[in-house]
């Protein structure tokens, strides 16, 4: 059985040249990210967290448009492995469209109920921080960042199309220079360096918003400069058609991968809401721990998206032992890997939320919120492989039930009741919800090892 896990070396080639680009953008992204929430936190705990729940909502947009391109990627990344490239143009124009009329919906939403939404994050009870300052640095960061929306989605749809080609090395570019240019903006706009005022979470923003176009303009500009390269851009905005069986079949299987990730980031978002009402104190420690955390789990997060990438490939050019096989040999890839990080991550949780400029409870809140989630992480990187497994074979519905089902079964609505009905502490609640992690790792494997997935949903008729 253990010999099933390991790979040749062909392989772990193909994964290093698929991952590495995804891990460094990531990475990179993440640890930026990072700093500014560290640069934020070094001006108060009131602006910290007022970006902190304002990311909240702002995550919930970005998954959402995650969704919607990746239900197209399952056909493109499949056209692509069957040298279809009418079809990867229809994918990405698919994209495309969706993404803009998603974006606009989603500041909509955000102009007309920002402020309903934030103050569902300001019901904790005492605390520290002051939840009318946490408010109005929520509500003027938000404002700020909905200019960033459409570049960013825009982008989502140019790299997800690039990376199910094989070519993840431009989106690694582009995140390079967004990542630089939002670094430097930080320094100088948050702290006011080079005569700039101090703009504190609001100076955060604006880097945020302008390193976005910094972005949007590398990829696209990257792509259609060199289409020698990316033959499969070439014309791709010669119309906006795509045949109606198609967009069909997009609509079917895509929108309810669009509905997943949309449904599972509302669920984080209300899980973390459930933990607020004990007090916004634990809103700022979970923000510490969640911007870490995103740094340490670059690794299994970026195994997904190649899963998806050569899983994908091999359906759609009929190569269906291969996909299962590799399959087996991604999971254990990530989950080993993540056994490895989550035990430095556990040590290092002691010393990090010193970096803050914070009270000391919120620091101590941090680092066991921290310990909680390092000893989660490989059952975190076991179900999150699983769930690109089977989204890879079009399997829509049991990817719902088994990603957006389980988070607001097992999850959200036991933290629900017991937020509601009980007094157990945060932490003891905190570690149950990570804590049914495992069973998810265990059903995602069993899931897998059925092989009811591995389809090609792209057959040449």
């Amino acid at each position: 059985m253990f010999k099933k896990l390991i790979g040749d070396k062909p392989f772990y080639k193909q994964l290093i040249w698929l991952v590495l680009p995804i891990m460094v953008q990531n990475g990179i992204t993440n640890f930026v990210n990072m700093l500014d929430n560290i640069m934020v936190g070094a001006t108060d705990s009131a602006q910290m967290t007022g970006v902190a729940v304002s990311n909240q909502l702002i995550f919930v947009f970005n998954l959402c448009i995650f969704g919607a391109v990746s239900g197209a990627g399952i056909f493109g990344a499949q056209f692509f492995g069957k040298k279809d490239v009418e079809g990867v143009h229809h994918t990405f124009r698919f994209k495309i469209m969706f993404g803009t009329l998603l974006t606009l919906l989603g500041i909509g939403i955000f102009v007309f109920g920002g402020e309903g939404l934030i103050s569902l994050y300001m019901k904790g009870d005492g605390g520290i921080i002051d939840p009318t300052k946490t408010l109005n640095h929520a509500k003027e960061y938000l404002s700020i960042m909905l200019i960033g929306l459409l570049p960013h989605a825009i982008v989502q749809c140019y790299s997800s199309t690039l990376r199910e080609s094989g070519n993840p090395a431009l989106p690694m570019k582009a995140g390079l220079v967004s990542v630089a240019v939002n670094l430097c903006l930080n320094w100088v706009l948050i702290f006011g360096k080079f005569g700039f005022p101090a703009l504190g979470s609001t100076g955060a923003a604006i880097a945020t918003v302008i390193s976005r176009f910094a972005e949007l303009l590398v990829v696209t500009l990257g792509t259609h400069l060199n289409l020698k390269k990316y033959y499969f851009m070439k014309g791709v905005f010669k119309s906006l058609y795509i045949p109606k069986t198609l967009m069909k079949r997009l609509f079917i299987k895509g929108l309810p991968l669009m509905l997943n990730e949309t449904l599972w980031s509302m669920g984080v978002a209300t899980l973390n809401q459930c933990y607020s009402v004990y007090s916004i104190d634990v809103v700022a420690a979970c923000n510490i721990s969640q911007t870490f955390w995103n740094v340490f789990s670059v690794a299994f997060i970026s195994i997904g998206a190649a899963i998806g990438i050569i899983i994908g490939q091999h359906l759609g050019a009929n190569r269906l032992s291969e996909a299962k096989r590799d399959a087996y040999r991604l999971m254990f890839v990530s989950f080993a890997a993540s056994a490895v990080i989550g035990i430095l991550y556990a040590i290092l949780a002691e010393f990090i939320p010193l970096a803050y400029n914070t009270e000391k409870e919120i620091q101590s809140l941090a680092t066991t919120i921290m310990q909680i989630t390092a000893i989660a992480m490989p059952f975190d990187a076991l179900a999150h492989s699983s769930y690109f497994t089977l989204r890879s074979g079009g399997k829509m519905l049991i990817t719902f039930i088994f990603d957006c089902g389980f988070m607001w079964l097992f999850n959200v609505l036991p933290a629900m009741l017991v937020v509601k009905f009980t007094a157990i502490p945060f932490v003891a609640l905190f570690a149950i919800i990570h804590g049914v992690t495992i069973s998810k790792a265990i059903g995602g494997i069993f899931l897998v090892k059925s092989g009811f997935w591995v389809k090609n949903i792209v057959p040449d008729n």
